[in-house]
Formats: C-alpha cells, structure tokens, sequence
C-alpha cells in the first residue's frame, strides 16, 4: 500500500531527474562576441601606417587566451611590436614600422564572456612602402584551430545543481510529511 506522504517525495525526484536531463540535453548558447569594427577597417587602402590595430567587439572579450598577428605581404612576416591589449571590448596591438607595400591581414582569436572562441581575419593594404623591416614566422608562436567545441563543464555544473536541489526538496517534503 502506498503512502500518500511519499507522493509529494516522488514529484521531487522526478521533477529533479527531468530537470538535470533537460540541462543535460540542451544546445549550447550562441552568444559569441561578434567583431563590430576594426582599425585599420576591412580592405582600406593606406597612405601611412597604423601605429596599432585595434578591434571592437559587441560585448566585452576575456582576458585569455587572445592572439593578434599582423601578416605582412609574404603572409609569414609578422608586424606586430607587443601583446595584444584587451579593455572589454576593445582589443589593441602596437605594431612595428610596417614594411613592404601591399597586402597585409590583421588574424585574431579572442575569448567570448561566454568562454568560447571567436577568430577571423581583416585585410587591409599600405599602398606606400614604409621603413619596416619583417620578422620570420618562425619567432611567433603557432594559432591553434578553433574546434567550435561546446564546453561540458557548465551543463555537468548545472546538472549536479539541479539535482542537489531536487534531492533537497525532497528530503525537505519527506520530513513535513512524516
């Protein structure tokens, strides 16, 4: 014979596991930081050479695991003088005297707040030649790929809150009820 007190006791539990199987199961966010403008812009044409890049982005960047290269002509020669520089939204890198005239790109790979990879590239040309000399590839570390990987952590996170508190309700109403 059932106990009527164990009525509210099982509503717990299986509100809890159909909680933790829906924090489990859902789709990531798809909040990312979105590049809302640089400096130099997309495809301009310059006279003279920035002293720096900078990138806007729509919403503050981490500070981790940011990568800023400017690519010269070659496309190995790196331009960059110094770190990228992240104040919320705004990431900014000093650059070298730029060299050659011609095509250079500005590769970048920034950390959303909500911790996943953002990267592109910008492209922009110096139409006068300036008094740069270029660095090897070889002196600047290697861009890892961005995977477009979901972090699990946050859903195992989450699952284990829900499910403690299921558990706890449940304990709670067990005891009212005895």
């Amino acid at each position: 014979m059932t106990s009527r007190r164990s009525f509210p006791v099982r509503i717990a539990a299986a509100l809890a596991a159909a909680g933790a199987a829906a924090v489990l199961a859902a789709p990531g966010a798809a909040a990312h930081s979105v590049l809302v403008s640089s400096s130099p812009a997309a495809d301009a044409s310059l006279e003279v050479a920035p002293a720096e890049v900078v990138l806007e982005f729509d919403e503050p960047v981490e500070n981790r695991f940011t990568e800023l290269a400017v690519l010269g002509p070659d496309g190995g020669s790196h331009w960059e003088a110094g770190p990228a520089s992240i104040v919320d939204a705004r990431v900014s890198a000093p650059l070298r005297p730029l060299g050659p005239a011609g095509g250079y790109t500005i590769r970048y790979r920034v950390t959303s707040a909500d911790g996943h990879p953002v990267s592109g590239s910008i492209p922009f040309r110096l139409a006068v030649a300036g008094p740069g000399v270029a660095v090897p590839a070889a002196a600047v570390a290697a861009q890892p790929a961005d995977d477009g990987s979901v972090p699990l952590w946050p859903w195992i996170t989450g699952g284990a809150v829900l499910l403690g508190t299921g558990f706890a309700v449940a304990r709670r109403l067990s005891r009212v009820d005895a």
